[in-house]
């Protein structure tokens, strides 16, 4: 039987050869540039991270979620509070974060600390969001066992008649930010002699530093 991973053993990504990465002050500023840059380059989903979760008894857990917004220097999403990311963040609020740009070769990773948003940002982004995003807050029991998802279409229905006008946001749905306490940005190289430079908090700034690839 052949290795399905074959075809990834000698293969390379086209690497900015000659790209640094632009050392500045606030960590913050060189994800705007990143992200930006992800943008404008047609990077898939720029927005969308992989964030890490733990429970109590250390099993680590990840799944993609989509940035939404920052507020005062602080990573915003929005989920159910009663799904498995929403459960272990109320028992262990450490997360991280990690933004992966395949087709600029670069990646984010950031740790921090992790909290709800208002009630009045989470009620504001539910109104933006479609009739049908709305109702599914609803009607999804997140993370918890389906029997049959004629269920699933039952309460949909069923919430349609509940609110033929506005939705509003239910209690167990709302958003999280995240305040990072580490950044380490990783920009990829030819030679493979990638550059990774790490932000930590210091007094009221932040200092940086090199690791090796």
């Amino acid at each position: 039987m052949s290795n399905p991973l074959d075809r990834y053993k000698d293969s390379h990504h086209e690497f900015q050869q000659d790209s640094e990465i632009n050392l500045v002050e606030n960590p913050f500023d060189l994800f705007i540039e990143w992200f930006q840059f992800a943008s404008d380059s047609k990077e898939l989903e720029a927005n969308a991270f992989v964030l890490g979760t733990s429970s109590l008894d250390h099993q680590s857990s990840m799944r993609i979620v989509y940035l939404k917004d920052i507020v005062a220097q602080q990573f915003v999403f929005y989920t159910n509070y009663n799904s498995q990311k929403g459960q272990e963040i109320a028992e262990n609020p450490i997360v991280s974060m990690l933004f992966f740009y395949p087709s600029i070769s670069r990646q984010i990773r950031i740790e921090g600390v992790c909290k709800k948003v208002d009630m009045e940002l989470s009620d504001a982004y539910f109104k933006s969001r479609p009739r049908g995003s709305q109702l599914g807050a609803w009607a999804s029991h997140q993370s918890e066992v389906l029997v049959n998802s004629s269920d699933l279409k039952g309460r949909m229905a069923e919430l349609e008649v509940r609110f033929p006008n506005e939705v509003p946001r239910p209690e167990h749905w709302g958003g999280f930010q995240i305040e990072p306490t580490r950044f380490e940005f990783w920009l990829g190289k030819t030679s493979r002699l990638h550059e990774r430079i790490v932000f930590e908090p210091q007094g009221d700034g932040w200092k940086n530093y090199r690791k090796n690839p």
